[in-house]
């Protein structure tokens, strides 16, 4: 028997005391041994907790019609003001910039496997001129067939032209040696140890892919030219405003780099795909550049004149756009201020176009968009709008003021 104070005792009673804490804990966290919290049906939990509001179903952007005295909006701030047709013709506006022009690049190949003895061209940006020489390459091929064009040549001399000496200036024409390498060939009677590769255009050195010594072969770009007399800009047209911009249409290109007065071009061509990266259309014109004053990468601006054409337009803050659609508020003859659905087209300085929604002579609310959009959303929800929460109180002692004509720290 144990007696009372005795350690023994004690001992007991701290076990039983953590053993209810313990108890009191998995209760409120429904855990075991409480499999009364688990052994609820569907029905049971519905019915102890009530059905979860699916909040995904509730229409956050559903408005309503509101009725507001005169003298309260304009107590208010709130303003309203008709649509109006004006005509529309701001440019459109874009990044560009200034790209070499695809048709003046050239590829300078040899039509021969060889090595690159001399390299006359030593650094990228050169500039060479048609004609001039890049590169002088040994190939035993073409040493082959001068020799050959020689013996076939010699023969000629004591005979009459045959077939074999034809066949032998074509093969080296093939090969890449002009015509003026060919009468230097038959005037000295010495076979060139080095073929001289040449310009094929005047130009800036793009690439230079060869270094003396590399091997070569007719795959192998030896230099990349490129004539930037005339280059392209490339214009970044926003999608949205891609369509009003049409092959022929005039843009005034500036670039304030080079400190000259904007340049004046036509739309050549508009590329059909669209950069996902930036959604922008790809609009390309062609400008003189004889000056060299335009260098490729560098950036500027473009602005291109389109048709003045008539529209209905709103001011900028008479629309609400949450994102998946746009609306404004109507003010009717009753005083009813009601949301309407609308679909934008042009965004313009200070006024957005409406396409769809109104017409002429409705009055949109301009001033006090916030206000009016909050009490209709608080109407479409089925509350009682501001005055449930002491709005009612605010419109009055606004609607005091206003008769008074006192401001409102003078209460």
């Amino acid at each position: 028997m144990i007696k009372l104070g005795s350690p023994m005792a004690m001992f007991s009673s701290t076990i039983a005391l953590s053993l209810l804490m313990f108890l009191v804990i998995q209760d409120q966290r429904h855990a075991w041994p409480f499999s009364r919290h688990h052994s609820l049906g569907a029905s049971q939990t519905a019915q102890t907790h009530g059905p979860r509001p699916d909040v995904s179903r509730k229409d956050a952007a559903a408005r309503a019609p509101i009725e507001v005295p005169e003298q309260q909006m304009e107590a208010l701030g709130v303003r309203f003001e008709p649509v109006q047709v004006q005509p529309i013709d701001d440019p459109v506006r874009a990044v560009a910039t200034v790209v070499a022009d695809e048709s003046r690049i050239s590829h300078v190949h040899a039509r021969i496997a060889g090595w690159v003895e001399e390299l006359y061209v030593s650094t990228t940006g050169q500039a060479v001129r048609a004609g001039q020489p890049l590169a002088a390459i040994f190939s035993q091929e073409l040493y082959s067939s001068q020799q050959e064009y020689l013996a076939a040549l010699r023969r000629a001399d004591s005979g009459p032209a045959s077939a074999v000496l034809e066949a032998a200036r074509t093969r080296l024409e093939l090969l890449g040696v002009s015509r003026a390498q060919i009468e230097r060939l038959e005037q000295t009677r010495q076979a060139q140890r080095l073929v001289t590769i040449t310009a094929p255009r005047s130009g800036i050195v793009l690439n230079r892919g060869v270094s003396a010594g590399t091997s070569v072969d007719p795959s192998t770009v030896l230099v990349t030219l490129a004539d930037l007399s005339y280059v392209w800009v490339i214009a970044e047209v926003a999608e949205g405003e891609a369509a009003q911009v049409r092959p022929g249409s005039v843009a005034s290109v500036s670039f304030p780099m080079t400190q000259a007065e904007p340049f004046s071009a036509k739309v050549e061509f508009i590329y059909p795909t669209l950069t996902e990266r930036t959604r922008t259309v790809r609009v390309r014109l062609s400008l003189n550049n004889k000056t060299g004053a335009l260098r490729p990468g560098m950036y500027g601006s473009a602005e291109f004149k389109v048709a003045a054409r008539e529209a209905l337009t709103v001011a900028r803050d008479a629309v609400v756009d949450t994102g998946t659609s746009q609306h404004v508020f109507v003010h009717t003859a009753d005083n009813i201020i009601e949301p309407r659905t609308v679909k934008i087209g042009a965004r313009l300085s200070d006024r957005i176009e409406v396409t769809q929604g109104l017409s002429t002579g409705d009055h949109v609310v301009t001033a006090g968009v916030f206000l009016i959009d909050s009490e209709s959303r608080l109407r479409a929800s089925g509350a009682t709008g501001h005055a449930g929460h002491g709005g009612e109180a605010q419109v009055e002692r606004a609607d005091t003021q206003a008769n008074n004509n006192m401001p409102a720290h003078e209460h």
